[in-house]
């Protein structure tokens, strides 16, 4: 078991991972603004399942298989930039998502908002790098099964990234309804989601 010490740095590292500006956070944003709060959330939610399946890999060690291994950390990457310039290319030919005068969101679906998130949870490389070279510090061989610690710092991140994911996405929703009432400016969001997209595609592939 994590010491209280350990558990309080953990913490902390993990909320400022969560503030900082990453592939996740602007894809909440982008799913808000664009798709309402309710798909928003479901995709916050697909973002930290994704995080389970790296807490997971964790405990079976399988980080350490993708950290020595050049290609399938390459292949990690590549997909999640590929899935990201796909959403963009998703965004750019519904350029009427807001569904401005029916006065809400064109439906996505809230399974269609999860998948989304988990995918790009899962292609991460922000989390990617955390767990792969960030986590194993706060690892100690004297503080229990390693397994045991690994649940209960992956039970930490998730926790506190479910809650910076929902207030982003509460936020984007927020926005969204904002904006459906602004035709002109609404109108833009298509194409500038494009453009966000792409960019968060190439950063991943760099």
């Amino acid at each position: 078991m994590p010491t209280f010490t350990t558990l309080v740095s953990f913490a902390l590292a993990t909320a400022l991972l969560v503030a900082m500006p990453g592939p996740g956070m602007l894809f909440l944003l982008a799913r808000g603004i664009g798709r309402g709060r309710r798909d928003a959330l479901a995709a916050a939610v697909g973002v930290e399942l994704a995080s389970l399946v790296f807490v997971a890999a964790t405990a079976l060690g399988l980080t350490a298989v993708v950290a020595s291994s050049a290609t399938a950390l390459s292949v990690v990457r590549y997909a999640g930039a590929a899935y990201l310039v796909y959403l963009a290319a998703r965004a750019f030919r519904s350029r009427d998502a807001l569904a401005v005068d029916a006065g809400t969101p064109a439906p996505a679906g809230a399974r269609r908002g999860l998948w989304d998130g988990f995918v790009v949870g899962v292609t991460n490389p922000k989390v990617a790098v955390f767990f792969l070279a960030f986590f194993p510090q706060f690892i100690h061989a004297g503080a229990g099964p390693i397994p045991v610690q690994v649940g209960v710092l992956g039970a930490v991140f998730v926790v506190i990234g479910l809650a910076g994911d929902v207030l982003v996405a509460a936020t984007a929703g927020s926005v969204g309804r904002w904006l459906r009432h602004r035709p002109r400016v609404a109108a833009t969001h298509g194409p500038v989601t494009g453009v966000i997209y792409l960019l968060l595609g190439g950063a991943a592939a760099a």
